[in-house]
């Protein structure tokens, strides 16, 4: 959309990115009641709507918005500033208040050029991402700056600032209709919403893994457009496990997509490591954000814009923490001599490798053995921590932990939020944290890097809405992942894609930093750096390395984490 520049009644937008507005297929349309009651437009960007649904609306105006959108809006008569996020979280907006300034920005970077800012490590950020690889909204890396959340509206008046949440997927009734009705509303829902993030003046494509939320939106788009669809795929000669491309092909060649390949070796992945950190304005420590750098840069070349399957897992039930619950309340039925004595000793035993399935599986294994616990959150919890609290504790020597930990204080309201349905709680958890926090955040960072627009027609907020509204056996029933989704879209995917396994977007991160990236812990990790930055505790950091690099563990995923920290340490803190 548009920005700057345009006042209005003396109502001034900064910035923002709006697609569509209820009861309109583009917030461009405009919608009828403004024009009826006598507003005037000079331009035919989003950004003139805002203004007068503003001047209509006040700060209801949010409920008039579907799409992506992060923006800050100055009432000059009023002397009043708001800051929105869009509903699920895709567009990022952060913000600097001490009392009598307010400053903000897309970007941690841009916000902190800002020299009067402190750039104090906030600890509770520092411990959430040592636990989750990254860090969470409301906090950043810096104590004194702070991310909205999604669905977040943050006013400014009379020296005050408040905050008010718009939106909740799980505040609406629920779903008590029979599955063929569900079925349809469900088609219905993510058919608009496809349609609506097609509407384009620039080139457009999307992004085709052969998994079951690419392939779907792939196929929709393919029946929306009288033109073949452009699609984009990477390829791993070099690595098989990671190859998806026959999968993606399958649908390319089913949909008569413009089918591109983009071949990587390993070579071309490492290669790409030091750019990606520079682009790390806070720590952040998932690893796909590597192929994603990638991917974006190479799509960027043809289209403008492409669609994505983010959010797939998270509102059908895709992830195998999913699937650990349902095992764990069947686990703990066997008799307590055979899981303490047999299974879990003989797991424990066994060879863990990410690098091949059996392997992965094994570690699988451990961790779901690791996370059991009393409550719903806990388990939770420990299936999703990078450190667990007691390594963390190791790590941070020196310095006093915090307690509650933080990741109790996030998740645990979460997950106790509604009585029953535990499938539903464990969406809403990863829905409203991890999702905006890791995945989206992920996406913007590297596919803006090089001008790329992505969206994501499953997040559609009025579709998630909708599927809050079901109950959680429909989505995992019987130990099947995304049922309804895959039952919706039955006729639309070819066997092989509805019955392949789940791989994840995921790197070699284990093999590449014994071999070619392994320079990355010489540089960062050593223990004269380590003991010169002062933020972990050397001997422990030494212990973790040498265990990685005998084989005696693989703590690669530990080690990665410290080299991102190590690096956005260097970068923006260092002397």
């Amino acid at each position: 959309m548009g920005t700057g520049g345009i006042t209005v009644n003396e109502c001034y937008v900064i910035t923002g990115r709006i697609e569509a507005c209820h009861g309109q297929p583009r917030i461009l349309r405009r919608p009828p009641f403004i024009e009826t009651n006598g507003h005037r437009f000079s331009s035919q960007t989003d950004s003139e709507v805002i203004l007068h649904l503003y001047e209509e609306e006040g700060y209801e105006l949010v409920h008039h918005l579907i799409g992506m959108f992060a923006f800050a809006l100055w009432d000059e008569r009023k002397q009043v500033l708001i800051l929105a996020r869009d509903h699920v979280g895709v567009k990022p907006l952060l913000y600097y208040w001490d009392g009598r300034r307010c400053l903000f920005a897309s970007e941690l970077h841009s916000l902190i050029l800002d020299p009067t800012i402190p750039r104090q490590i906030d600890k509770t950020g520092l411990e959430l991402y040592l636990a989750l690889n990254y860090i969470p909204a409301p906090y950043t890396i810096f104590q004194a700056c702070r991310k909205l959340e999604p669905a977040q509206m943050v006013i400014v008046r009379d020296g005050q600032l408040v905050s008010r949440k718009y939106w909740d997927p799980m505040s609406g009734p629920k779903w008590h209709g029979r599955e063929e009705e569900c079925i349809e509303l469900l088609r219905t829902l993510l058919t608009q919403a496809i349609s609506r993030q097609m509407i384009a003046d620039v080139p457009l494509g999307a992004f085709l893994s052969g998994g079951i939320d690419s392939s779907i939106i792939c196929a929709l788009m393919a029946q929306n457009s009288p033109h073949p669809i452009k699609t984009f795929t990477i390829g791993y000669p070099d690595m098989p496990l990671y190859d998806e491309r026959a999968y993606a092909r399958t649908i390319a060649q089913r949909y008569e997509t413009e089918h591109h390949e983009v071949l990587l070796t390993a070579q071309h992945m490492t290669s790409a490591v030091p750019e990606v950190l520079t682009h790390l304005d806070e720590p952040f420590a998932d690893s796909s954000a590597i192929p994603m750098y990638v991917i974006a840069r190479e799509t960027r070349g043809e289209v403008t814009v492409a669609l994505s399957g983010d959010g797939g897992d998270e509102l059908f039930a895709g992830y195998r923490v999913y699937r650990g619950e349902a095992w764990y309340q069947r686990y703990r039925r066997l008799p307590a001599v055979i899981r303490h004595r047999l299974i879990e000793p003989v797991i424990t035993g066994l060879p863990e490798n990410r690098n091949t399935r059996w392997g992965d599986y094994v570690r699988q294994a451990k961790k779901f053995l690791r996370g059991q616990g009393a409550t719903l959150w806990e388990r939770f919890v420990g299936w999703n921590e990078v450190f667990p609290p007691s390594v963390r504790s190791s790590l941070l020597q020196g310095h006093q932990t915090l307690s509650p930990v933080p990741t109790e204080t996030i998740f645990r309201p979460l997950l106790e939020k509604e009585a029953g349905d535990p499938i539903n709680r464990l969406l809403y958890a990863d829905f409203t944290v991890s999702l905006p926090g890791d995945m989206l955040w992920k996406v913007d960072r590297m596919s803006m890097a090089h001008s790329l627009e992505v969206r994501v027609p499953l997040l559609d907020h009025l579709l998630c809405e909708f599927m809050f509204s079901l109950p959680g056996q429909i989505k995992l029933h019987r130990g099947r992942a995304k049922y309804i989704f895959i039952t919706a879209f039955r006729d639309l995917l070819p066997e092989e894609i509805q019955k392949r396994p789940k791989w994840g977007f995921e790197i070699p991160i284990s093999r590449w930093l014994g071999t070619s990236m392994k320079y990355l812990i010489d540089q960062y990790l050593s223990l004269a750096n380590v003991t010169r930055q002062g933020v972990f505790h050397p001997p422990t950091v030494d212990r973790m390395v040498r265990d990685f690099l005998s084989g005696k563990s693989d703590t690669a995923w530990h080690i990665w984490n410290l080299i991102v920290f190590q690096a956005w340490y260097e970068r923006y803190l260092g002397t």
